[in-house]
């Protein structure tokens, strides 16, 4: 199965974010994370929901947008390897925006190997909404946000009006999310199985079900590890690798 990266060690996965204008507290933190633990890390790879959303590559101009941008590009001029995947906030985030952070765009989901070497682990990273499987109504909508002809319409509208059809929609979604159990919005086994087995078995690595945890899995009488990657509240949290061992932000064994 062919590998969308190499990365190099020690290497960062974060994911959720939401950064928006709103949560001055979410930027700080991931403004401060890019000056710190981020410069120190030969690879960053963000797993979608940088952003809170995002309209299309021309909101780049957009000053906020534009800082966030230059900041995460900094870090690239500055060394550490980037890899971007779009979540389902940021999903219309494509080659111009990855050209401005400096960062090589991932398919969902990518295999990708930690070090070099044959003997180098592979994992497999995904943003993670793609196996939310019991929430039907959002895969429908997935489904339908993710068709290329969708897209390709929906640019094509003035920003503005991308913009105010985004603000309804996130209305209606937390509303909706309102009268969903936990258990709905979270990832289905049967969907994980599948995606691993697909895949070769290896460690995976999401985000999207903000429920951070390592979850040790019996599948098709094979050990496999999943790393759930934790939101961000206003605190910097990732997990790394160094080549031997998976830890969180705080320096736990994760």
């Amino acid at each position: 199965m062919p590998e969308a990266a190499h990365a190099g060690l020690p290497a960062l996965f974060i994911s959720d974010l939401h950064l928006s204008e709103d949560e001055p507290a979410n930027v700080d933190a991931f403004l401060g994370f890019l000056q710190g633990p981020a410069r120190e890390a030969a690879s960053l790879f963000i797993l979608g929901d940088l952003f809170e959303y995002w309209a299309g590559d021309d909101d780049l101009a957009t000053p906020f947008n534009a800082a966030i941008a230059a900041a995460i590009r900094a870090l690239a001029d500055a060394g550490t390897a980037v890899f971007f995947m779009t979540g389902n906030r940021d999903l219309l985030a494509g080659a111009d925006f990855a050209g401005a952070i400096g960062a090589t765009l991932l398919e969902d989901p990518a295999r990708v190997r930690l070090g070099e070497g044959d003997s180098a682990p592979v994992v497999l990273l995904a943003h993670g909404d793609a196996q939310c499987t019991d929430d039907l109504a959002y895969q429908a909508y997935r489904r339908q946000v993710r068709d290329p002809a969708w897209q390709a319409g929906f640019l094509a509208q003035p920003l503005a009006a991308r913009k105010a059809f985004i603000a309804s929609l996130r209305q209606k979604s937390e509303a909706a999310k309102a009268g969903k159990s936990m258990e709905i919005m979270d990832v289905n086994a049967d969907a994980v199985a599948a995606l691993l087995r697909a895949h070769g078995y290896p460690t995976l690595i999401h985000g999207h079900t903000h429920r951070p945890d390592r979850h040790q899995l019996r599948i098709d009488g094979r050990d496999c590890v999943r790393h759930v990657l934790a939101d961000w509240r206003g605190t910097a949290r990732w997990l790394a690798f160094d080549g031997k061992r998976f830890t969180t932000g705080d320096g736990t064994t994760a």
